[in-house]
């Protein structure tokens, strides 16, 4: 069964290794299974929340953008958007957001530390919190429910906004042994700044003072845990070794910035190619909210017909009239063949009009369904389904 997984990074900062290793590197990689249904966007609804300077929002989605796309990222086999692309998820986050109690977002731990740190500042408790962080979890609730998503990896800060998947997040420690975090100046660039960049940030991870010649403790600082991360078991204690035979600081670190570059290296050109061409990304970027789009507006269209967002419909004048529409009503059925894949066929009047391909899931089929309801005609462009009789946009 296709397992759906969706994937976010806020775009208000230019990505570290630590990124790479927890978010982008994992996530790719598991693009590539053909048993996964990969979103990844660029939160950039939720970047608005942190940061008010448009010039700094929009060099981050860009950056950000680049980076998915030179690291393996495959747009043709995965939807890849900005939130802001998907009118349907506002809208969305609307509707969530009339049906979720105010005590439960007074329980939301980021509004509780903004308020806690006002009070200890001596200010109002809410003066430094807008609605849009008051709101957070709620957007980021519509971003997953928009697509159904069946696993959304984030990091610890996250976990108590929604039920997660999967909560076994890694966390890679930076140049101080805390977690990398811009906000502690502790990262080691990806892409940004070249080899030069990288070579700089790794000079300046935190040792003791050891002489080479004198043997070392591989676990006293964060230079084994860094170095795991772009090694091999194998090779992780071949440098372990070296170091407690009293291999120096200044060529472990060395050695540690090689084994980066040799990772990330080659994917720095395809990058800086990428940000020197951002009418590509663009070009990828609309084509991805296409996609999501095709998800997203059948699914809105279910939740306005739900809440009583309707269309007005025109009154049947008389009976007559009633029993003809009544007789020429499309029908569509979903069912199960003995292949054990769903199916779907729209019939008039006991005739088949389409007969879809099958489907290794129910609700792959239903969104087909929902897609030629909504978009009608047009819809059947490229859709999974023969025409058994003449079927056309009358």
């Amino acid at each position: 069964m296709t397992k759906r997984v969706l994937t976010g990074i806020n775009t208000t900062g230019t990505l570290h290794i630590g990124n790479y290793v927890g978010a982008i590197r994992p996530a790719i990689r598991d693009s590539r299974n053909p048993d996964v249904q990969s979103f990844f966007f660029l939160a950039d609804l939720h970047a608005l929340i942190k940061c008010q300077d448009p010039a700094r929002i929009e060099r981050s989605r860009r950056q950000i953008a680049a980076t998915w796309l030179a690291a393996g990222l495959d747009p043709d086999k995965v939807v890849f958007y900005r939130q802001s692309d998907i009118p349907e998820i506002p809208t969305l986050n609307w509707l969530l957001t009339c049906c979720t109690a105010k005590g439960q977002m007074n329980r939301a731990h980021a509004y509780k530390a903004a308020t806690d740190a006002a009070v200890e500042a001596g200010r109002d408790p809410d003066s430094d919190v807008t609605m849009g962080l008051y709101c957070y979890p709620i957007l980021m609730a519509a971003d997953i429910l928009m697509f159904n998503a069946d696993e959304v990896p984030v990091g610890h800060d996250q976990l108590q906004h929604l039920e997660m998947a999967r909560s076994d997040v890694e966390v890679l420690p930076g140049l101080d042994g805390r977690k990398m975090s811009k906000s502690y100046n502790n990262v080691i660039p990806l892409f940004e700044g070249g080899r030069k960049a990288l070579d700089e940030a790794v000079s300046r991870i935190v040792t003791d003072s050891k002489l080479p010649g004198e043997p070392k403790d591989p676990n006293s600082n964060s230079l084994c845990v860094l170095y795991a991360a772009f090694s091999t078991p194998e090779e992780l204690e071949a440098f372990k070794n070296e170091l407690r035979a009293g291999l120096g600081w200044g060529e472990a670190k060395k050695r540690l910035a090689d084994k980066i570059d040799a990772e990330i290296g080659p994917m720095r050109q395809r990058y800086e190619e990428l940000m020197a061409s951002p009418e590509t990304v663009e070009a990828i970027l609309q084509e991805g909210a296409r996609k999501a789009r095709a998800y997203a507006v059948p699914f809105l269209a279910r939740l306005k017909e739900a809440v009583g967002l309707r269309a007005f419909t025109i009154p049947v004048e008389n009976a007559a009239q009633e029993k003809t529409v009544k007789q020429t009503k499309a029908l569509f059925k979903q069912y199960r063949e003995k292949d054990g894949l769903f199916y779907f066929k729209l019939t008039m009047n006991g005739r088949e009009l389409l007969l879809s391909e099958g489907f290794a899931s129910g609700r792959d089929a239903g969104q087909w369904v929902g897609r030629i309801k909504t978009g009608g005609y047009a819809a059947l462009e490229g859709a999974p389904v023969q025409r058994t009789e003449g079927v056309t946009d009358d």
